[in-house]
């Protein structure tokens, strides 16, 4: 590979290096490659391996950093804790990174470009366009996703987005949440819409791969369906919730988008592997809780492989063949490496089955309690 194939170089240069880089397949070393630039950064001792995300060009760390700070670091686009704390990310190894327009009103966006500046060439970044318009759940039309992109592009600093994301359903699109519209209702003809608007941004050179985000799984196959039948840029991947106290999300995943994933060879970052903060240490957990029984077996499962309660987490969520990446928000270095290590914890079978049925018994205890309180 020539030192002259980077990706912030003219578009057809870029495009004619990942034509190069498509024709590998697996699983890379970090000293081999680096997102989508030929030679890597300095990691000191420290080696991780790339995988490809789905069926694209993209080759990212198994953990994405998130940018979504909400507790020890500011959304401000000028934290300079925050530029830092990411470029450490990428001294370590870490090669992938999630924002979005909504985080932060854009300001997180800006944080990410000015913490990646001067090192485009070695990440892959994925942002989100956020459903929601003046306060009020919008749709998605060709010109909204143009600007939307527009905008993510200019507070990035940057001439291209790797993966390119509805950040969740749009009016027109039932949610997880509410049936409004109705699940009832075909919703195939608006998908044909966002595959165009999508395909319009890809041939644009704006963004590389697009996907989406906390959809329904009848939405994710609608769209598979529409790639596998017209010439135009496919859905690549999904960012969606994914930990061992998901409940019932849970079985959304398993039984509704892993075989969808797998159908479409689709790249996944699960994201939020400590459930939002509630798995970590020293959060307060009451007694006799459904929490607290988890948060047991994962102490246990801690102590019996040497590693700490969040590399469990970490490593049960990177476990699962359908999960790309393992997107989690640590805010300061040590966690940011704590979490790094847990997506290469081995989780032995009968780890992941005791771990399993914690989650199989906090999901039925959680259903139960809704139940009751009903």
């Amino acid at each position: 590979m020539s030192k002259e194939s980077n990706p912030n170089t003219r578009e057809k240069d870029r495009r004619s290096f990942l034509r190069i880089l498509g024709a590998t397949a697996g699983v890379t070393t970090l000293g081999d490659l680096v997102g989508a630039k030929g030679t890597p950064p300095e990691t000191g001792s420290r080696s991780s391996h790339l995988v490809r995300f789905g069926n694209t060009d993209l080759w990212v760390s198994r953990l994405c950093q998130g940018t979504a700070f909400r507790t020890h670091l500011s959304q401000k686009g000028d934290s300079v804790e925050a530029h830092n704390l990411l470029r450490y990310c990428i001294d370590i190894g870490i090669n992938f990174f999630d924002t979005a327009e909504a985080y932060g009103s854009g300001q997180s966006e800006i944080a990410l470009g000015k913490g990646v500046e001067g090192r485009r060439n070695e990440v892959i970044i994925a942002t989100k366009a956020y459903q929601n318009f003046q306060g009020q759940r919008g749709t998605f039309s060709k010109e909204i996703l143009m600007k939307k992109a527009e905008g993510s592009l200019k507070r990035l600093g940057t001439d291209y987005i790797d993966l390119y994301l509805l950040h969740g359903p749009d009016e027109k699109t039932p949610s997880y949440y509410d049936d409004m519209p109705s699940r009832e209702v075909s919703t195939k003809r608006h998908m044909e819409e966002i595959a165009d608007a999508m395909d319009a941004l890809v041939q644009s050179g704006k963004i590389r791969y697009w996907g989406v985000s906390n959809h329904l799984p009848r939405q994710v196959d609608e769209l598979i369906e529409i790639s596998n039948q017209v010439s135009k840029a496919p859905i690549a991947g999904l960012e969606d919730y994914y930990t061992i106290i998901a409940a019932d999300r849970r079985a959304l995943m398993v039984d509704g988008l892993f075989p969808l994933i797998r159908k479409g060879n689709l790249g996944l970052m699960g994201f939020s592997p400590l459930g939002e903060g509630r798995l970590v240490p020293g959060r307060k957990v009451e007694d006799e809780s459904a929490l607290m029984d988890v948060v047991t077996v994962l102490d246990e499962v801690a102590y019996e492989l040497g590693v700490t309660r969040p590399q469990v987490c970490v490593g049960w969520v990177a476990a699962h063949p359908e999960v790309t990446t393992v997107l989690a928000g640590a805010e300061k270095p040590e966690h940011v490496e704590e979490n790094f290590k847990g997506t290469e914890v081995a989780m032995p079978g009968d780890v992941m089955e005791k771990l399993n049925s914690a989650a199989d018994a906090y999901t039925a205890r959680i259903a139960r309690e809704t139940i009751d309180s009903a």
